[in-house]
């Protein structure tokens, strides 16, 4: 079996090096080459000078099997990618009259009414003997090559190409660089730090080679990724199996789902697998859950709407909070949650009510210290409350604040404790 590949991946642009742009291709692209079994050692930014671009390609060449590219392959004169890649490995540049076709119908279709500049043929240049990656997200194609010992892929920097054209056009191609299988699941994991889970772990981790289990800290939770290569998907599926299995056992009611994008579409799958539905009542928040809620398709499915209500007599006027029990209890207090959640729930008929208040600062507030915050879930049989200390920083109280509300829930349709949670590291 063949030893792990490593790569390097290029991101190319002037635009990176100023901080004009964030460099999320190269983020992206790790994470979608850590689930190939691909091993990424080193990012590379540089801009858009080809001396530059072709000390860092002679770099690669020394320490990668693969390199990979970003941007650089538009229309303009310091789009300069493929011509310094090609010469790097001394291959010679053809005119593609398909992709060019390619490229004169985008501007006919998609955008109406725009006139194509000859500058955009420039894209339709290609290196010699290369696998061409069309372009169905954009105008520019990307490309892939075998020269000296190495594979070098070519992608558009736009972050929506650059994700779409690796998903559907370099993996593929990568996956036949390998004569095995590799197969990948993630664990997402609500409840705890990443240093908490990584100790609970820490013995199978540094005793797996394959498969391997690795924890990858996100917004507010953790993810567990359990990567196997084997001849075929079922015996890489039958190594993965037991790993799973001896996580679960450890962490198990702090995992909300297998290969699932989201706690928001988490709660979505359960809430639609029952036919029942949410109505939200947010303070923090903002309507940050709503929002998360409704990102995802067929959303109104199972979210009648929700309230914003940020000020204290909006409380009063939208939700019926009497001032009586804001004044005597605070704004931000488990009693005025509660009666936010209940009164979300039934002026929209819902089956579920969430509310949720809290001071993300960054002053002090009325009655409590920055990161205090109270979620309440409304049930037919009675509601729940969690409090919660999140810490600093206004939009991580904030991400945790909804993560919070969308645990409680996730645990009541699971049949888990709703309040219990322990604190984030």
């Amino acid at each position: 079996m063949q030893k792990p590949m490593v790569a390097e991946i290029i991101g190319v642009g002037t635009e990176l090096l100023l901080g004009n742009t964030a460099n999320t291709d190269a983020r992206d692209l790790s994470e979608m080459l850590s689930a190939l079994g691909i091993n990424v050692y080193y990012h590379s930014v540089v801009g858009d000078n080809p001396e530059r671009l072709q000390g860092v390609v002679n770099i690669a060449k020394k320490r990668a099997d693969i390199i990979i590219t970003t941007g650089g392959l538009g229309p303009t004169c310091d789009d300069l990618t493929k011509q310094v890649l090609a010469e790097s490995f001394g291959l010679k540049l053809y005119y593609d009259e398909q992709e060019a076709e390619v490229i004169k119908s985008f501007f006919a279709r998609r955008l109406r009414g725009a006139k194509m500049t000859e500058n955009n043929l420039q894209q339709a240049w290609l290196p010699e003997g290369c696998t061409v990656f069309r372009n169905d997200w954009g105008t520019a194609p990307g490309c892939a090559f075998f020269a000296e010992d190495t594979h070098v892929v070519m992608l558009p920097g736009p972050p929506r190409e650059c994700r779409a054209m690796f998903q559907y056009c370099a993996v593929p191609y990568l996956k036949t660089l390998s004569d095995s299988e590799i197969i990948s699941h993630s664990l997402r994991v609500f409840g705890e730090g990443e240093s908490s889970v990584e100790d609970r772990l820490r013995d199978m981790m540094n005793a797996l080679t394959n498969p391997t289990l690795a924890p990858y800290a996100k917004e507010g939770e953790v993810m567990l990724r359990v990567t196997a290569k084997a001849g075929s998907r079922e015996e890489a599926e039958e190594m993965i199996a037991p790993v799973i299995e001896t996580v679960k056992e450890r962490i198990g009611e702090l995992i909300y789902g297998i290969d699932v994008e989201s706690l928001e579409q988490c709660v979505f799958d359960l809430l639609s697998a029952r036919s029942l539905t949410l109505a939200t009542a947010e303070s923090i928040t903002g309507g940050m859950l709503s929002k998360r809620l409704t990102d995802i398709p067929g959303a109104s499915n199972v979210f009648p709407g929700g309230f914003v209500t940020y000020s204290n007599e909006s409380k009063n006027k939208l939700l019926g909070i009497p001032m009586e029990l804001i004044e005597e209890k605070g704004a931000v207090s488990q009693e005025v949650a509660v009666k936010m959640a209940e009164s979300a729930r039934e002026l929209l008929g819902a089956d579920f009510g969430i509310g949720i208040t809290g001071y993300a600062g960054p002053n002090v507030g009325e009655k409590g210290d920055v990161g205090v915050a109270f979620a309440a879930l409304a049930t037919e049989t009675g509601s729940f409350v969690r409090e919660m200390r999140l810490g600093m920083g206004r939009e991580r109280i904030r991400t945790m604040a909804v993560n919070n509300c969308l645990d409680m829930l996730r645990r009541y349709l699971t049949g888990l404790d709703v309040v219990k949670m322990k604190h984030f590291n």
